[in-house]
């Protein structure tokens, strides 16, 4: 037996080969680019439906770093023996003893496959510094690329092959690759629901009045991506004047005609309905001005969102096209500092307008008082006689820089609309849409605040609506109604909780408010509660007096003021409200199911019950012609938001 040992060892010999230094410097490098293999490529990886995005990124940090290890190394540059079995390993590549450091790899714990809450900061590896240390950051899936390639970089320079444990370290990944999650900051402009007022004590409601529309449009962006939409961004006023009417035009030279409709509630057959409705005159093609028009175009980094700077470039280039050769376009941006990025150039150049707002890219924080004064200074080198100058502002609403408190902002554009040069809002975007900026800005500018999520919203907006935009026919209009104890012992209005005016300030010329465009319509909506109907709430007061000496049958008293534009004084409307008074047509019975809707996405308090189905039964059944699909669309809504109610 000892001699067949003997023998085996003696072939052992023979077959071990002799140190050789050139065959050890090429075990290294084989065993160096087989651990670059081991770390992934530069290419950016792909992502799969397997898990969300952050918990992948996790998978894969965990796994690169489990897979660093000593053995690993040694392993790859071992020289195998004639009989297969035995590894013999290069001494001097072998750690000193009291740096072997074996461990197993942690396990991978797999997280529930859901996105992280925006409001929390996700760590995604974290390790015992003993054994290993990971980099570690926070990211969003728009970063994940960017990410992982620095990842990479860090480990490959971190890991270097064959220093010892102790030793490696992590390079710390680049600031501008350290990306944190961005926490919904939204902020919307609205107030309490109007109460119930007893028409004893306050017989008197006076408001301005709106034509704006972006309530109406973040109510669609919520419902289509199937939450419900925040209460507060719910402003009924704005849902109903989204969409067209034809109500009766005015005659002569009035630049506006009211229709007054009583109706019963659709929810409340004890109630009744007054319904105004606003019909502004539209001008003849041949007379509108030239047009000189500031696009003030917010370029900060929170507007990168696809939904936000490229929406804007697209719904812009749509605008261009209704412009005509002697209207002018220039550009103003701001970013961390504001800048003109297109002189004031005639709308014929398109391609030079076009070309400039190519070159727009989304970067830095948002210097939204510079990009205002800047854009001001432009259009006062555009304004001539006779010429209608306008800044249109576009952004997500995110002003951190500057002027960001909404009354700063509000004082600031006041002291600019006497110029003549109003200012007009539209947002892009969630997840930071300051609707309570865009809300302060637009109704101190003269201007309409309108909500962009879409292009066909960016047709209706800039191209079918552009004239009402632009060129308004009446400006600080209000709206005034003395309602008539007699006949009325309650009434509540439905919106406009933002638009409230004190009574005073009915024939206060100094008090501003709403404008009318060319061709705008508008409309306001009272629930009035008849005397002696079951569905009255308020007790008479003990020691005040319910005896009324009025004899008439009128329901109310409607007065109604405006100023022509460049007016300093303002000119009076009145007519009586009477019962049963005008026609009830699809449009009225339309706009009553619009305002049901909105009452119920806010809270439905005085809707009994009143639901979801029954505002889609009265919508279908007033949708009369619908030649653009809004009626239809506002029906799909509100079966919706009932399902998701129901969930």
């Amino acid at each position: 037996m000892s001699d067949e040992i003997e023998r085996l060892r003696a072939e052992m010999a023979r077959a071990t080969p002799a140190p050789d230094p050139a065959r050890r410097a090429e075990n290294l490098r084989v065993a160096q680019e087989n651990f670059d293999a081991l770390q992934g490529t530069r290419r950016e990886a792909r992502p799969t439906e397997r898990r969300p995005l952050m918990a992948r990124l996790l998978d894969g940090v965990t796994t690169m770093i489990d897979r660093i290890s000593p053995r690993g190394a040694m392993a790859a540059t071992t020289a195998m023996v004639a009989v297969g079995a035995l590894v013999v390993l290069p001494t001097d590549l072998l750690l000193p003893e009291e740096e072997v450091i074996l461990f197993e790899p942690e396990p991978i714990v797999q997280e529930p496959a859901i996105a992280p809450r925006p409001a929390e900061l996700q760590t995604l590896a974290e390790t015992d510094s003993a054994t290993a240390v990971r980099p570690s950051i926070t990211a969003t899936p728009q970063s994940l690329s960017r990410t992982q390639s620095a990842l990479s970089d860090a480990a490959t320079e971190g890991f270097a092959a064959g220093a010892p444990l102790a030793q490696r370290r992590t390079v710390p990944v680049p600031d501008d690759q350290v990306i944190q999650i961005v926490p919904d900051t939204e902020a919307f402009a609205n107030a309490e629901t109007n109460p119930l007022k007893s028409v004893i004590e306050e017989p008197v409601s006076t408001f301005s009045i709106d034509v704006d529309t972006a309530s109406y449009s973040v109510v669609r962006s919520s419902l289509t991506r199937g939450q419900m939409p925040p209460a507060e961004a719910v402003r009924i006023e704005e849902m109903v004047n989204y969409f067209p009417y034809a109500y009766p035009a005015p005659e002569g030279d009035a630049p506006f005609q009211p229709t007054v409709t009583v109706l019963p509630t659709p929810w409340n057959a004890d109630t009744n309905l007054v319904h105004i409705g606003i019909q502004g005159a539209l001008p003849a093609t041949d007379e509108r001005p030239p047009l000189n028009l500031v696009f003030l175009i917010d370029t900060s980094g929170s507007m990168q969102d696809a939904t936000k700077l490229p929406l804007l470039k697209q719904s812009f280039r749509m605008m261009l096209g209704e412009l005509r050769p002697e209207d002018q376009v220039a550009i103003v941006t701001y970013a961390g500092s504001a800048g003109r990025v297109l002189d004031p150039t005639p709308a014929s150049d398109r391609a030079t307008i076009e070309a400039a707002l190519g070159r727009l890219e989304a970067g830095g924080s948002t210097a939204g008082q510079a990009g205002l004064q800047q854009a001001y200074a432009t259009a006062d080198e555009m304004a001539e006689e006779g010429e209608v100058t306008r800044v249109i502002l576009a952004t997500d609403g995110d002003f951190n820089v500057g002027l960001s408190d909404p009354e700063a902002l509000k004082d600031f554009i006041a002291n600019q609309r006497d110029s003549g040069t109003y200012l007009s809002v539209l947002g892009f975007g969630r997840g930071n849409l300051d609707d309570a900026t865009m809300q302060a800005l637009a109704q101190n500018g003269n201007g309409q605040a309108a909500y962009i999520d879409t292009l066909s919203e960016a047709r209706k907006v800039l191209v079918d609506q552009l004239t009402g935009a632009l060129f308004p026919i009446a400006n600080d209009v209000k709206i005034q109604i003395e309602f008539n104890p007699a006949t009325i012992a309650e009434y509540r209005l439905i919106g406009y909780e933002t638009r409230a005016l004190r009574r005073e300030d009915f024939n206060n010329d100094a008090v501003d408010a709403g404008e009318i465009g060319a061709g705008h319509q508008v409309t306001a909506i009272y629930e009035v509660t008849p005397v002696g109907s079951p569905a009255v709430r308020i007790d008479d007061l003990r020691y005040g007096t319910s005896e009324v000496t009025a004899t008439s049958d009128e329901i109310g008293f409607l007065r109604m003021r405006y100023k022509t534009p460049g007016a300093a004084e303002s000119q009076l409307i009145e007519t009586p409200v009477m019962p049963g008074q005008g026609t009830v047509s699809d449009d009225i019975r339309f706009s009553a199911a619009i305002a049901g809707f909105g009452q119920l996405l806010r809270d439905g308090t005085y809707l009994g019950d009143w639901g979801y189905a029954d505002a889609i039964a009265l919508a279908n059944g007033a949708r009369g012609e619908d030649p653009f699909g809004y009626r239809t669309e506002a029906v799909t809504l509100m079966r919706l938001a009932e399902s998701l109610d129901r969930n």
